[in-house]
């Protein structure tokens, strides 16, 4: 009787480890999305309209995005590693934790964004509005780091940190 009671005890145990992954994520967050991000790759997405929504971790390596509106979107952990993102209205964005590498930002509008600890290396930035943007921790080109603080100002509304100070420009 009692190899029955371990076996059965066991049992229970590991129905409850096996159930502790669903109970450990945020109410918030459906579990599926955390397993299974949405893939925009290789997509042909300009001028699509994609403010204010949850893109997290979404994948959009490769896609032509160019006037596309990300103003307010989530894209904590996204991936946009060699994308077109020419003119697109990046305004108030998160891209926290991004892989935003070899990404064209050309006239973008990433004023008031949050790109903190994003890699950006190998993207470019030409004429790209970067007021209020903040850049803390992201891993840039030297060469990028330069070029942005010589259009840095502002300070970023949601992080209260001012551009220069995130890019680390020299007075």
């Amino acid at each position: 009787m009692a190899r029955w009671l371990q076996i059965g005890l066991l049992s229970v145990l590991i129905c409850v480890v096996w159930m502790m992954p669903p109970c450990l994520a945020d109410a918030d967050e459906p579990i599926l999305e955390l397993i299974k991000p949405m893939s925009f790759s290789n997509g042909d997405l300009r001028g699509k309209d994609f403010s204010r929504q949850d893109l997290r971790a979404a994948d959009f390596a490769n896609a032509n995005m160019e006037r596309a509106n990300f103003s307010k979107a989530d894209l904590r952990g996204a991936i946009f590693s060699a994308s077109v993102m020419q003119n697109a209205n990046l305004q108030g964005a998160n891209f926290q934790f991004a892989m935003i590498d070899q990404v064209n930002f050309t006239d973008a509008n990433l004023e008031d964004a949050v790109l903190s600890e994003a890699l950006l290396f190998r993207s470019t930035f030409k004429a790209a509005h970067i007021t209020g943007a903040d850049f803390s921790d992201a891993l840039l080109d030297g060469e990028q780091r330069n070029i942005l603080c010589q259009t840095a100002a502002g300070t970023n509304s949601k992080t209260g940190v001012s551009t220069r100070e995130s890019l680390n420009c020299k007075s």
